[in-house]
């Protein structure tokens, strides 16, 4: 099915430059008048008609990038054939208009037909991009079965050679997205396929056991349980659909009874895993770092990257530390000059849901929506792809143009460094201190430049049927992330 869909989108770049000031002069205007009571109801129209007006112009496209804007043709269930005969199914955006273009390629476990995936995937096509959005195996409409990480080289490589040869491609293809999305895209690249020439993985970590599913060593168990809950979701009601036969309903009156389905082959207890997520078996048989995480640990194969890749990730970020890893890993060691030369790093004050200038109870200003997400993506294609000279063009002369840009807490501000760690940056060992007592409600508890000598040790009784909470810091969308008030949610049990 086609579906084609005008677009209008202006230029802002010069409105922006022109009026944010004035703008943010204003907003300052009203929000002080607002002490006046009897003028509220007004000047709260008044604020939402103004702020709606500045965060257009505040997250309008930045840097030099292309102008021209297409209007947009939407093929929805488009199927393609892996080596395997697996039938992968794949929205495409295209612009409608004559000549090649390159290709974005979004692959996700998450249904391709959603807002987040969906609403990117039109905006980046009307700048000139063909944009693939494609359901991985054994999710949603395509078909075969759902293992995490397993199937994601192969199929990447697959899809990525066939995306190379659609009609309107011109042969490049980079890929886009975030946590399982971005590691599609590194494990597509580990397997080097030819016509792979970039990536951008947002927010994804660089070696599934450690840092994924075990942190530090153990099991990772409210990550682990909750996504896996979420993805059985849809592997349940495709073996409903699977062993679900409409024809064996005998309609009664009253409507009390329906025989479509045999309640009694459901898995229940122990046989509901391995039915609807035997990996999670499988990753509690594996503590240690073997064999079954080796096969497909991005650290394990940076030797085999090709191509350059713009790395985005956020300071409240639970795979934080593999975005970092995957920057300096492939610099270090990629394949080709052109890949160990070819990678940037941008690191946003935000967590894993997504980037805001609020994260927990602290305010970060504007400057920390200064890169809305999709814009960076196009900036980052536009250069590798279209040769813009835009913030992506490595110029070692000046302060603009360096591989790596961080948002700096504090000064609440992006700075540009040309490495990661920074240059000057020193690393510093602190040490855990205790009066007896850290481990309470008001506990004593610090940190010291000063090794500690002789002091009391502090215990903690865990309980697994009683967990306690965890508040703040690298996190998920499902709990609160990001820098809040010190302190447990309840007292400690010691």
């Amino acid at each position: 099915m086609q579906r084609e869909t005008a677009n209008a989108r202006p230029d802002f770049s010069e409105l922006q430059a022109s009026l944010r000031d004035k703008i943010r002069t204003l907003v300052r205007m009203v929000l002080h008048s607002i002490s006046n009571k009897e003028a509220v109801l007004i000047q709260r129209r008044v604020l939402c008609a103004i702020l709606a007006i500045y965060a257009v112009v505040l997250t309008a496209p930045h840097g030099v990038r292309a102008q021209q804007s297409y209007a947009v043709i939407t093929q929805n269930g488009v199927p393609m054939k892996t080596r395997d005969g697996v039938t992968l199914y794949s929205d495409i955006y295209r612009p409608k208009a004559d000549g090649k273009f390159p290709v974005i390629l979004m692959r996700t476990p998450y249904d391709k037909s959603v807002g987040w995936a969906a609403a990117p995937a039109y905006q980046i096509a009307t700048h000139g991009y063909v944009v693939v959005v494609q359901d991985v195996r054994g999710r949603y409409t395509s078909e075969g079965d759902w293992y995490p990480f397993r199937h994601e080289s192969n199929d990447g490589y697959d899809t990525i050679e066939w995306a190379a040869a659609l009609p309107s491609s011109n042969g490049k293809v980079g890929m886009m997205g975030g946590s399982y999305v971005g590691a599609t895209q590194m494990l597509s690249a580990i397997a080097h396929p030819p016509h792979l020439a970039g990536i951008c993985p947002v927010v994804t970590a660089s070696n599934y056991h450690d840092g994924w599913t075990y942190q530090g060593g153990a099991l990772e168990q409210w990550f682990d349980q909750n996504w896996t809950t979420q993805l059985a979701t849809n592997t349940m009601w495709r073996w409903i659909a699977k062993n679900t036969n409409a024809l064996l309903g005998a309609p009664v009156l009253p409507l009390t009874h329906y025989p479509t389905f045999n309640y009694a082959s459901l898995p229940a207890g122990p046989d509901a895993t391995a039915q609807l997520a035997p990996y999670y078996l499988d990753w509690l048989a594996h503590p240690d770092y073997d064999g079954y995480w080796k096969q497909w640990s991005i650290e394990e194969h940076f030797s085999d990257i090709q191509i350059p890749a713009l790395h985005i990730g956020g300071w409240y970020d639970i795979f934080l530390a593999g975005t970092l890893r995957n920057y300096m890993g492939i610099k270090a060691h990629g394949a080709t000059d052109e890949a160990r030369k070819g990678q940037r790093l941008l690191v946003q004050i935000g967590g894993h849901a997504g980037f805001g200038r609020r994260i927990g109870d602290v305010e970060f200003g504007d400057e920390a929506i200064k890169f809305p997400n999709t814009d960076v993506v196009i900036d980052w294609y536009d250069y590798l792809f279209k040769g813009a000279q835009n913030e992506f063009a490595t110029d070692k002369s000046s302060t603009t143009g360096q591989p790596v840009r961080i948002f700096v807490m504090g000064a609440n501000t992006y700075r540009q460094e040309s490495d990661w760690p920074p240059p000057v940056a020193k690393p510093t060992r602190y040490f855990l201190h205790s009066g007896g007592s850290a481990n309470s409600l008001r506990g004593d508890g610090g940190l010291s430049l000063t090794p500690p000598k002789k002091e009391t040790p502090d215990k903690f009784m865990y309980d697994p049927a009683n967990p306690m909470p965890t508040i703040g810091g690298r996190g998920l969308a499902v709990l609160r992330r990001g820098a809040l008030r010190a302190g447990p949610a309840r007292p400690a049990r010691c």
